[in-house]
C-alpha cells in the first residue's frame, strides 16, 4: 500500500517522532510511506516539505501570522493546492494526519483529501476536539461548542476569541470528511467518543509503539560513562523539550518534588532539554544538564544511566518518554494524568502519584531510589509490558491492517 502522513516535522516533538516511528515501521513491513511536514530535519528521500520551499514557504508564514492575528487559527494556507495536486498524495492508499497545529496545515483540506484516499487521524492531544487549545485541562466547553474561552493563551493561542466559530468549522469539516481516528492512549479515546465533532467518525485504539531496537536495557555504567555522569550516584531523570516553566510538563512540580524529600532520599537530578539553568537555585540536589538530545543512541543513554525517570506532567497523553525510559529499563515516578497509567501502573511498573500531589512524588522517588530490588521488578515488569503491548511493530501491523480495512471498505463503496 501507498501511505501519506501529514507531520508538523520529521523528526522534532513528541508526534513528529511517532509519525517518523510509524512511518519508518510501515516501510519495514514492504509499504510504501512517504511524509509531507512542515519543517524537514533529516535527508530521507521520503520527506519533503508541504511547502516545497520558494515562495510558498514565504506565503504560508505570512498567512499563518495574518490569520493567527485574526483568530483565524490554521484555516488556510497558499500551500495547499499544492497538497493536493502533490503526486504522492494522488497516488495514497491512505492518508495519515498527526499534529495539524504546528502552522503548516489546514484541517480544511480532510474532505478534498478524502475524496482522493482514505483519511486516518492520529491524534496526539485534544486539539481536534477544542476550539483551540491542544489540552482543555478542567474546562468542558469542548463538549458543547466552546465559546467564552477562559484560557486564549494557552497553546495553541488565539488573538481573540473565536473559539466557537472554529469548533463549528470543525465540526463541518468532520462531518463532510468522515475521517477515522486513531487514539493512543485509552484517555484520549475516551475523549474522542464523547466529542460532539467526531459523531459518526469511527475510532480506534492503537497503542503508541517504541522502537526496542533502539530504545533498550544496556549496562548502567555504560550509558553513565558515555554522557559522562557520574558513577557512583544515583540518577534521577526529567526530560522535556523546554525545562524551565513548562507547567504542563510538571517542572515546577518536579523542583518542588526534590525539595520536599527532606534527606529521605540522597541523588542527583539529570535535566534533559533545552534550558534548566533556573533550577540550580531551586534544588538542593546537584544537577547534570544533557542539553536538547535529538539523537537516539543519546536518548536512549540518558535513560539507561538514571534510577528513576520523573514525569510530573499535569496534562498528558501518553508520552514517548515514559515508554521509552520503560523500554531501557528505567522504571517512572509520574502523576496520573492523561493515558500515562496505560503505561504506568502503580507499585508495579512505576509509581503514580494524583495530579498535583508533590508529597506523592517525593514519596515515590523516596520509595524507589534506596531500594535496588524494588527498582529491578518495576524494570522487568516495565520490560514485559512493552514487549506484550506498546511493541513499534505491533504498532505499525495494527495501522497497517487498519489502512487495508478501509481501502476495502472505499473499493467496496465504489
Amino acid at each position: 500500500m501507498n501511505i501519506v502522513h501529514f507531520s508538523t516535522s520529521d523528526s522534532q516533538g513528541g508526534s513528529a517522532r511517532s509519525a517518523r516511528r510509524i512511518h519508518d515501521g510501515l516501510r519495514r513491513l514492504g509499504h510504501q510511506s512517504n511524509m509531507l511536514v512542515g519543517s524537514r530535519a533529516g535527508d530521507d528521500p521520503d520527506v519533503e516539505t508541504v511547502h516545497g520551499g520558494g515562495v510558498l514557504r514565504i506565503a504560508d508564514r505570512v498567512t499563518e501570522e495574518t490569520t493567527r492575528r485574526l483568530g483565524l487559527q490554521y484555516l488556510w494556507y497558499p500551500s495547499s493546492r499544492r497538497v493536493l495536486g502533490h503526486r504522492w498524495v494522488g497516488g495514497a492508499d491512505a492518508i495519515q494526519i498527526y499534529n495539524t497545529h504546528g502552522g503548516y496545515f489546514s484541517h480544511r483540506l480532510l474532505p478534498a483529501l478524502s475524496r482522493k484516499a482514505a483519511i486516518v487521524w492520529r491524534l496526539s492531544d485534544m486539539w481536534a476536539v477544542t476550539g483551540h487549545c491542544a489540552y482543555a485541562g478542567r474546562c468542558e466547553g469542548w463538549r458543547t461548542g466552546c465559546g467564552a474561552c477562559p484560557d486564549l493563551a494557552t497553546y495553541p493561542p488565539l488573538a481573540i476569541d473565536t473559539t466557537r466559530l472554529l469548533w463549528r468549522l470543525k465540526k463541518r469539516v468532520y462531518g463532510e470528511a468522515r475521517p477515522t481516528i486513531v487514539a493512543p492512549s485509552r484517555w484520549l479515546e475516551n475523549i474522542a467518543k464523547e466529542s460532539p465533532l467526531f459523531a459518526g467518525c469511527t475510532i480506534h485504539h492503537i497503542p503508541n509503539g517504541v522502537e526496542r531496537t533502539k530504545f533498550h536495557q544496556t549496562p548502567r555504567s555504560d550509558a553513565r560513562k558515555k554522557l559522562r555522569l557520574p558513577s557512583n550516584r544515583p540518577l534521577v531523570l526529567f526530560c522535556a523539550h523546554g525545562l524551565d516553566n513548562n507547567q504542563r510538563k510538571g517542572s515546577g512540580d518536579a523542583i518542588a518534588a526534590c525539595n520536599r524529600l527532606d534527606g529521605r532520599a540522597d541523588f542527583d537530578l539529570v535535566l534533559a532539554g533545552d534550558g534548566g539553568e533556573s533550577w540550580r537555585d531551586r534544588v538542593p540536589q546537584k544537577i547534570h544538564t544533557l542539553g536538547y538530545l535529538s539523537d537516539d543512541a543519546l536518548i536512549a543513554a540518558a535513560y539507561a544511566a538514571a534510577d528513576i525517570t520523573l514525569a510530573p506532567s499535569t496534562v498528558e497523553n501518553l508520552p514517548n518518554s515514559i515508554l521509552e525510559s520503560m523500554a531501557c529499563g528505567t522504571p517512572v515516578v509520574a502523576y496520573d494524568s492523561g493515558g500515562i497509567a496505560d503505561a504506568v501502573h502503580h507499585r508495579e511498573t512505576g509509581w503514580l502519584a494524583r495530579t498535583g500531589d508533590q508529597e506523592g512524588l517525593a514519596d515515590g522517588m523516596a520509595w524507589l531510589l534506596p531500594d535496588e530490588a524494588e527498582r529491578r521488578r518495576l524494570s522487568d515488569n516495565g520490560l514485559r509490558l512493552i514487549a506484550e503491548t506498546f511493541d513499534a511493530e505491533r504498532e505499525a501491523r495494527a495501522f497497517a491492517d487498519l489502512y487495508a480495512s478501509l481501502t476495502a471498505q472505499k473499493g467496496a463503496a465504489s
